[in-house]
């Protein structure tokens, strides 16, 4: 009886943890919807450029960002530890390096819009870029607090292996 008083917090901290990236990876899958409806929209001309343009570059690889997604949810039921680092490392290649390329491949369109207030391309008549740059604001937050609570977790997890073979 004292032995399961004393790992009750873990385990209410491994549920915290678990429902954060749970709420984390439902915003992740609006933002990457959101992503995919610009692509999809724009390529296969469903509305006028003029109402959705043309996506920037990084939205591209931005798609691959659904993989840290699956992992993750992957990861959480069984408390697997592979998918979770899977998860993790393939966060920063294609969520966080395609936000970083974003951010330099938008940023001369975004100081011309700043410096004389032209902007060239819009989504539903409000500046793409200024759009873009609030999307990747929003996203690198979501993925690094993906990050925190991930390695939190992973290291909660860890920690119970490790008092398991020291038993």
């Amino acid at each position: 009886m004292k032995n399961k008083l004393r790992m009750a917090p873990q385990y209410q901290m491994n549920a915290s943890l678990k429902s954060e990236i749970r709420k984390l990876n439902v915003v992740h899958f609006l933002i990457w919807l959101l992503v995919a409806a610009q692509v999809t929209v724009s390529h296969f001309n469903i509305v006028s450029q003029d109402t959705v343009s043309m996506p920037y570059q990084w939205e591209y690889p931005y798609l691959l960002s659904i993989f840290p997604l699956l992992f993750s949810s992957l990861s959480l039921p069984k408390n697997n530890i592979s998918y979770l680092v899977l998860s993790m490392i393939s966060a920063g290649l294609f969520s966080f390096a395609p936000l970083i390329y974003g951010g330099m491949e938008m940023f001369p369109v975004a100081k011309q819009l700043f410096r004389q207030g032209k902007a060239f391309r819009f989504i539903f008549g409000c500046s793409a870029v200024t759009a873009a740059y609030v999307a990747i604001v929003v996203a690198a937050q979501v993925h690094g607090w993906q990050l925190y609570y991930m390695k939190k977790l992973l290291d909660s997890w860890f920690d119970a292996t490790q008092e398991k073979k020291n038993k």
